[in-house]
């Protein structure tokens, strides 16, 4: 039987591979449901069969998406060669779930202004970063004092998708709000220093290697939550950045009261951001780096939407068609 020893090893190897915390919770709650749908049987007794079996119940009966279903097998491959040290040899016999490919989403200009008009700060600060800089939601909230460049009009992106750092533009009109948010995280920590807080959460081991980092203003989030938190790793009380959750239920709810009928997310904002540099003449590898893509395909994809149409043509339609005859009278 798999017991906790063996979840401690993979949470282990998991820090290790200085994996986010986000990673380790997602990887524990597959490789543990992955046992249980055995029966408990310990992943050094099981192999194709079980993993295979394992990924169509989620499939077929669980109904879940492709991406979740990958996932999954995701965290059941890091368990076998980075945990259990077993080589593989069926696993590219293992079907993998193929995403559906979406068109993004894309808000209008107009739309980004209306939508914008509904949301408080600090709200309004973030989704002007993720239009104007091009920002994940993520990659915003995780934003430091000293990732803000005034002076070069820039933004670093510490440690984005795929673990790469890349360099995007600081929008001008953001500066006002930028300015006044690192005044509050400047005030945030002067009062967390006061009341024993042992400052602001650090990636990896910072915290052990500057012991005076966590308090230094630079290392601050410019987006800090509300309250310190626990650290579910150190045990340390810390000051953590602004959760998720919060901003998703304010574009949704600002969507709704700029009657816009389309499915935002946080996400489509990103998507504006670059089919908007796009329809402006941008280059499109200057808009791959701009959004971190490693490749010029997925890019691309925002070619899609500009102009007119799936394609960016003109139907033509618009070339023939007259002025339809007004109803006859009954």
């Amino acid at each position: 039987m798999a017991g906790p020893r063996l979840l401690e090893r993979v949470r282990g190897a998991i820090r290790a591979c200085h994996y986010s915390y986000r990673t380790e919770q997602a990887y524990v709650h597959w490789i543990r449901r992955f046992i249980r749908f055995h029966g408990r049987r310990h992943p050094a007794e099981m192999g194709k069969r079980e993993v295979e079996a394992f990924l169509t119940d989620l499939a077929v009966r669980r109904n879940v998406s492709a991406s979740t279903q990958n996932q999954a097998l995701s965290a059941i491959l890091f368990l076998y060669k980075a945990v259990l040290e077993q080589e593989l040899d069926w696993i590219e016999d293992v079907v993998r779930a193929k995403r559906r490919v979406r068109e993004p989403v894309v808000l209008s200009a107009d739309e980004v202004r209306a939508l914008f008009a509904h949301l408080r700060e600090p709200y309004h600060l973030m989704a002007l970063l993720m239009y104007g800089a091009g920002l994940r939601l993520r990659e915003c909230l995780r934003l430091r004092v000293k990732d803000a460049d005034f002076s070069y009009r820039q933004i670093t992106v510490r440690d984005g998708k795929g673990g790469k750092d890349r360099v995007t533009v600081l929008p001008d009109s953001a500066i006002p709000g930028l300015e006044r948010q690192i005044d509050r995280a400047r005030a945030l920590l002067a009062a967390d220093e006061r009341e024993g807080v042992q400052g602001v959460s650090l990636p990896y081991a910072l915290a052990r290697k500057y012991p005076s980092a966590p308090f230094a203003l630079g290392w601050q989030y410019v987006f800090p939550s509300r309250t310190p938190v626990r650290d579910p790793r150190s045990g340390r009380i810390l000051r953590h950045h602004a959760h998720p959750d919060a901003v998703q239920r304010a574009v949704k709810q600002a969507t709704i009261k700029a009657a816009i009928a389309k499915h935002v997310t946080t996400h489509a904002f990103r998507h504006s951001f670059a089919t908007h540099l796009l329809e402006r003449g941008a280059d499109i590898r200057t808009v791959q780096e701009l959004l971190g893509h490693s490749s010029l395909q997925t890019t691309m994809i925002y070619t899609h939407v500009l102009q007119r149409g799936g394609l960016g043509v003109r139907s033509p339609a618009d070339s023939v068609a007259r002025r339809a005859p007004e109803e006859e009278p009954r």
